[in-house]
């Protein structure tokens, strides 16, 4: 059972010429990353400097994965962009509150689940 699945994901991956393993690993690689951002945006705002590069380089690991999707993938279907601009968006929007929570609370170094409430 697991190698047809492996098979299957392995031929989405030709077929949108994108190999879904190095997705994963960019996806799950920049957690600590974008984590890493949001607590030194986290430290800069409470001591009243510029965020813009944190949170240039938080939304760059954000979307880091969807990057090499829309540079390496070929015939993406659209409703596959519309479902991702959404998860983008509500990413974005729950990272901004979880953030001010943090600024709001002192708390730079706790990385907090975002889509929790």
């Amino acid at each position: 059972m697991f190698e047809s699945l492996n098979d299957w994901i392995l031929s989405l991956g030709a077929q949108y010429g994108v190999n879904p393993y190095v997705f994963a690993a960019i996806y799950i690689g920049a957690i600590p990353f974008f984590l890493a951002s949001i607590a030194w945006l986290v430290k800069r705002a409470r001591a009243g400097r510029s965020t813009v590069l944190p949170t240039m380089v938080a939304g760059l690991f954000f979307v880091s994965a969807y990057i090499y999707l829309a540079i390496f993938g070929k015939d993406i279907p659209v409703w596959v962009w519309l479902f991702l601009a959404a998860l983008v968006v509500y990413g974005a929007i729950s990272t901004i509150r979880d953030t001010r929570r943090k600024i709001a609370a002192g708390d730079p170094d706790t990385p907090g689940d975002s889509t929790t409430r």
